[in-house]
């Protein structure tokens, strides 16, 4: 429904105008429509960009991925946001609910370069929303590096900025039944072969090395990563610059936590041996051996863990070996 200002611009138009405002209407909306029902995401050049999306009129809303998936982009970011925003978009469209409310979009770097100049835009991906009415807002730019691409995040984000509630529907994977069934297959092998000799699973050391594992795994944030879905890294079409730390103390990539776990692991090696060089029984030589292996693994890897916090938590005042 129009606004008091929109009525009232409608209603002085004249008859010719007003016909022709919505024979245009007609035809965007009829277009869109007929692409959305050959592919959930639309892909669109400049001219399809500023015919469809810029110039009035308008009545429905516009979700776009600005991406570069080509080969010689080498974004594999952009791969896998891809991949979630094809989810979301199939979600919408083939579920009851779907109406020309809101359409999904894709505006690639190499068949769109004069958008992204329209734009100022350096990176990608990036989603951005095109209300029905008005120019975008700061809210309608997705915040990509906190919230991650996974689906049911951008549907989170589609339902504040639309009203348009998308039910997320994932096709099927077997991948992780398979893999635990492949887990318990073996670990049942192992007891059946063993069955006379059980001994291990009360052995201290390894249930002491499977808690340690589970500790490392937690503390470095793969449950954050499992929760969010955020990009592996992050990489600067402009410059070819891949950040595998990101500068916000708010998100993180998923490698690095898995930096973190391995600084966190290298940290608890070096304390293990500076206890096995205090307790052991075996020759001085190597336990002074095993002292100074100790005291430089803590040193150094727990002095990139700082480096890495100061890095996410800008102003932090402590710094041990390295800045």
């Amino acid at each position: 429904m129009l606004n008091t200002v929109g009525q009232l611009w409608f209603v002085l138009l004249p008859c010719s105008d007003v016909y022709q405002w919505i024979t245009l209407m007609s035809e965007k909306v009829t277009q869109m429509m007929e692409w959305a029902s050959k592919r959930s995401v639309i892909r669109m050049n400049g001219d399809k960009f500023r015919r469809f999306v810029k110039a009035p009129p308008r009545n429905y809303s516009v979700v776009i991925m600005f991406t570069a998936l080509q080969p010689q982009r080498q974004c594999g970011v952009c791969k896998q946001a891809d991949e979630e925003f094809q989810v979301l978009a199939n979600s919408w469209r083939y579920s009851s609910a779907f109406t020309n409310k809101v359409f999904f979009a894709a505006v690639d770097f190499d068949e769109g370069s004069d958008v992204f100049q329209m734009l100022s835009m350096n990176s990608a991906p990036t989603f951005l929303h095109f209300p029905s009415k008005g120019k975008p807002r700061k809210t309608d730019t997705y915040e990509l590096q906190v919230r991650g691409f996974a689906a049911e995040q951008l549907a989170r984000w589609v339902a504040d900025r639309t009203d348009v509630q998308i039910r997320v529907i994932r096709p099927p994977n077997y991948a992780g039944p398979l893999l635990l069934g492949f887990l318990l297959a073996v670990i049942g092998g192992l007891a059946y072969l063993r069955r006379h000799n059980l001994e291990f699973l009360f052995n201290k050391n390894v249930w002491a090395f499977s808690a340690l594992c589970f500790v490392l795994i937690m503390t470095s944030g793969q449950m954050w990563n499992h929760i969010r879905g955020p990009p592996y890294a992050h990489k600067n079409p402009s410059t070819g610059q891949v950040s595998y730390i990101h500068g916000s103390s708010q998100a993180q990539f998923v490698a690095e936590t898995h930096i973190v776990l391995l600084f966190n692991a290298a940290v608890t090696l070096g304390m293990v041996l500076l206890c096995e060089a205090a307790t052991s029984d075996i020759d001085i030589g190597k336990r002074k051996i095993m002292c100074v292996a100790g005291i430089g693994l803590v040193m150094l890897f727990f002095s990139w863990l700082l480096s890495v916090f100061r890095a996410k938590y800008h102003g932090y005042p402590y710094s041990f070996l390295m800045t």
